[in-house]
């Protein structure tokens, strides 16, 4: 049986998915506008708010913590691309350009060698 996922953000559009549907894949598919720029959970450009059905969502996963926080979770906050459906959502996100920068992540150091050049 379809669901529907609605993407307030970009007018309202409404459009028809399949259960466990991948709702950045249905996005992308479909033009519903959500912003991404890796689509794998590295970059946190996905964030999205499920404004109804949240129950309607998988569970958090790891990656999705490594950029929001409980209070995001509580709030509907997911990223899109870490997100499967199994019921109608409305979704809505804050446009890149009108978003704060992310803080970048911490580049891995190699430990001292100990030895010097």
């Amino acid at each position: 049986m379809p669901f529907s996922i609605t993407f307030i953000t970009n007018d309202g559009k409404v459009v028809s998915v399949p259960e466990k549907a991948n709702l950045l894949r249905t996005s992308i598919r479909e033009k519903g506008g959500i912003p991404f720029k890796c689509g794998a959970g590295i970059c946190g450009t996905c964030k999205c708010k499920i404004e109804k059905g949240l129950e309607n969502t998988d569970p958090i996963k790891d990656r999705e913590r490594n950029h929001l926080t409980e209070a995001d979770f509580a709030a509907g906050h997911r990223m899109a691309c870490q997100t499967f459906v199994h019921g109608d959502i409305a979704v809505s996100w804050v446009p890149l350009a009108l978003r704060p920068p992310l803080k970048p992540r911490p580049a891995s150091v190699p430990p001292p060698s100990g030895e010097s050049g």
